[in-house]
C-alpha cells in the first residue's frame, strides 16, 4: 500500500511511524509512506499557505491553491483522498478494515481553522475524525489512522489472528482480559480456568469476560 500525507508538519507523521511494526512494514515493502510539506506550493516569497477567513472570525484558513497543488502532485487514478478533520465521520475499526484494501491513500491534514471548503467539495473523497475533540493539527490524527490501517495488511502482524480476536474485531465487542507469567504476582493469581487446559471452558470464560468488559466500558457496542 502507498500512503501520501499532505501536511505542514511532515516529521510529525514520519517520526512515530519509523518505529516498531510500522517501521518494519516500510522495510518489507508492505507500506510505502511519504509525507509532503504543502509549503512547497505556498504562494509568494514567504510560501504563504493560509489567509484570514471571509466573514471574519478567529484563526486562519488554509488557502485552496497550495492544498490543491499538493493533492494533484500525488493523486493517481485509484487514489482515495481523505481529509482529517474534527468535522469528519468518527473513524472506526470497520473503516480501518475497509481502507486497508485500497491501493493508494492520500491523507490531507487540516490545521488552523481547516482548509477552504472548495477543496473539500471538489477534491476530497471522505472526511474522518479520530474522536470528539480537537488537536493542534491533523498530522497527529493521520498517524493514528495509518497505524490502524497498516497493521491489518498481510504480513505486518506476527500473528494474523491478532487482528481477528482483538477489540472491535470480528466479534464487534471489546477484547477479553489477558494474563501471562508469573502465575501469582503480588498475591494475585491467574484465573484457574486459564491453566485448566480445558479449551471449551477457556473460550466460554473469555467470551463472558469480553461481554462484561463491553457492558462496563462500552455498552453502546452491544446496542
Amino acid at each position: 500500500m502507498q500512503i501520501d500525507v499532505i501536511t505542514l508538519f511532515p516529521e510529525v507523521v514520519l517520526a512515530p511511524l519509523r518505529e516498531s511494526m510500522m517501521g518494519r512494514a516500510q522495510q518489507t515493502g508492505a507500506l510505502h509512506l511519504h509525507a509532503h510539506d504543502m509549503r512547497e506550493h505556498g504562494l509568494g516569497k514567504y510560501r504563504q499557505v493560509d489567509d484570514m477567513p471571509y466573514g471574519g472570525g478567529p484563526g486562519m484558513v488554509l488557502r485552496p491553491e497550495p492544498v490543491a497543488a499538493s493533492i494533484q502532485k500525488v493523486k493517481r487514478e485509484k487514489s482515495r483522498v481523505i481529509y482529517m478533520t474534527p468535522q469528519g465521520k468518527r473513524f472506526s475499526q470497520q473503516d480501518a478494515v475497509r481502507l486497508s484494501s485500497e491501493e493508494h491513500l492520500v491523507l490531507l491534514c487540516g490545521h488552523y481553522e481547516g482548509v477552504d471548503q472548495r477543496i473539500v467539495d471538489h477534491m476530497v473523497d471522505e472526511e474522518l475524525s479520530i474522536g470528539d475533540y480537537v488537536l493542534t493539527n491533523g498530522a497527529i490524527a493521520a498517524v493514528v489512522v495509518i497505524d490502524a490501517i497498516v497493521r491489518l495488511l498481510p504480513g505486518v502482524l506476527g500473528d494474523e489472528q491478532s487482528a481477528v480476536q482483538e477489540s472491535f474485531g470480528a466479534s464487534g465487542i471489546l477484547d477479553h482480559p489477558h494474563y501471562t507469567r508469573p502465575p501469582v504476582w503480588e498475591g494475585q493469581a491467574v484465573p484457574e480456568v486459564l491453566v485448566s487446559g480445558n479449551h471449551a471452558r477457556i473460550d466460554a470464560w473469555r467470551r463472558e469476560q469480553a461481554l462484561e468488559r463491553t457492558r462496563r466500558n462500552r455498552p453502546d457496542l452491544l446496542s
